[in-house]
């Protein structure tokens, strides 16, 4: 899943920063059930804004930002909607 081009499905974890992105899957544990409570679900638009070092991945939705370690970020899936959109 290393193909992050437009209309792509890819993990978190493989995005690059600057990102519009789609989620398509969440974990569905405890982890999962987190993101919802945040208002991150399936067929949510979210950006991603920075990696950091280490792995882990900053996504944001509108002025909400969300650090997601790079273990929970390979089991995200998402679809990837473009740079700028």
């Amino acid at each position: 899943m290393k193909n992050t081009a437009k209309g792509s499905i890819s993990t978190l974890f493989a995005i690059k920063a600057g990102t519009w992105i789609k989620i398509i899957s969440l974990p569905a544990d405890i982890q999962g059930a987190r993101f919802v409570r945040l208002g991150i679900m399936i067929g949510t638009k979210v950006r991603c804004i920075e990696r950091l070092p280490g792995g882990t991945v900053v996504i944001q939705k509108h002025r909400q930002q969300v650090a997601i370690g790079h273990a929970l970020a390979k089991q995200i899936t998402v679809l990837v909607l473009g740079q700028g959109e």
